[in-house]
């Protein structure tokens, strides 16, 4: 195994093998090795301990060095040399986005990190397969498989719509150019129905706050604002512009509590007039070009091939 991937954050509900006896949590028995469990809990960074849930319900805190992944361990057991590989070597996109690219960042922001990562393509053809995603929560950082990036963006995710169109680029292949390129086909009126999901159920989950608390998450309440500005110019200029400095001051009085709830959702209930009114006369097509989308990864497939 490669000891750098032990730094990649292994994603809650990935299926373990433990690889010694471990000690079940508040009780004074045992987990034997080779014990199957689930992942249920993951730690802030790859020094801490996950926490991890067997097929009885006991569960255990283990660290990273403690398990296998099941479909690595199963590998290894039926013969195969263990293909974890650094699937950090194969990124070929990576940005900046959140707070930063938004133009919403104060001296307390992180600098959140995404991308795309292409596996080569006897790994990708193998029985040991590729994870969808790789993360690194001490450094904020996360990359997807690039099939995996182009069905959520062929889906109008905010997320990765996100990363196709900001303008603070770490570093990319050609492969990556030629896709930002494109971008323009994963523009679609499923955009309305996309961004308008996250933001009910970003909205229900603030009044559920309110009913219980009496209190509001403002950075949610801010974000809940800004996917609404952003799916309006979406749908208005079939163009995505991250940076929001235009309500900057408005957006920022509501992170930073200076709105009360009430204008907020005023604000809300006028934004979502508009975004029914661009929708219903944006040029956009219905749907995403599924065709280009596919073709540009047959041939990313392609040139990974020794």
């Amino acid at each position: 195994m490669d000891n750098n991937n032990l730094n990649l954050i292994v994603p809650i509900g990935t299926q373990i093998v433990l690889l010694n006896k471990t000690k079940i949590l508040n009780a004074n028995r045992f987990k034997q090795k080779g014990t199957v469990g689930k992942i249920i809990g993951v730690p802030t960074d790859a020094f801490h301990s996950y926490r991890v849930e067997f097929n009885d319900g006991d569960i255990s805190m283990i660290n990273r060095k403690e398990f296998s992944i099941h479909k690595h361990y199963r590998n290894e057991q039926i013969g195969f040399e263990n293909k974890e590989v650094n699937l950090v070597e194969y990124i070929i996109y990576r940005c900046v986005v959140g707070s930063r690219a938004f133009g919403l960042d104060d001296e307390n922001s992180d600098t959140d990190y995404r991308g795309i990562y292409l596996p080569p393509a006897e790994l990708h053809w193998s029985m040991y397969g590729v994870p969808e995603q790789i993360e690194n929560k001490e450094n904020e950082e996360c990359y997807w498989e690039l099939q995996k990036f182009l069905m959520l963006a062929l889906k109008a995710n905010p997320n990765i719509l996100e990363c196709l169109y900001t303008p603070l680029i770490e570093s990319k292949t050609d492969l990556a150019e030629e896709l930002l390129g494109i971008r323009n086909i994963f523009l679609s009126r499923l955009v309305y129905q996309t961004y308008n999901g996250y933001v009910m159920s970003q909205f229900k989950k603030l009044e559920q706050d309110l009913r219980t608390t009496g209190k509001i998450k403002n950075k949610h309440a801010m974000h809940l604002i800004r996917l609404l500005l952003q799916g309006i110019q979406i749908l208005k200029t079939a163009n995505l512009e991250t940076n929001v400095s235009e309500n900057k001051e408005k957006l920022l009085a509501i992170k930073f509590g200076e709105m009360n709830w009430e204008k907020v959702n005023k604000w809300r209930l006028e934004l979502h007039k508009d975004f029914e009114n661009v929708f219903a006369n944006t040029k956009l097509p219905e749907r995403p070009n599924y065709v280009k989308a596919n073709e540009f990864l047959i041939r990313a497939r392609k040139s990974m091939v020794k």
